[in-house]
């Protein structure tokens, strides 16, 4: 059985972020997602091996030291 493709909705509800996030994770983070027409579609095993690696970390902008 093949896993279930999910929406940005059901993505941002499954790593308890709003869907804003979800959206400038795939625009600055590469985020796992697929274009599917108009809509990102996702698959959970994708986007939790993505956090897993670090993919939803934070970095730091390099500044002037302190």
């Amino acid at each position: 059985m093949s896993e279930p493709w999910l929406s940005a909705d059901d993505i941002a509800a499954h790593l308890g972020v709003t869907k804003d996030t979800v959206y400038a994770w795939i625009s600055d983070k590469a985020m796992p997602a697929h274009k599917v027409g108009r809509l990102w579609k996702f698959q959970a095993s994708e986007v939790d091996a993505w956090v897993r690696s670090g993919g939803a970390a934070v970095t730091e902008e390099a500044g002037p030291p302190a």
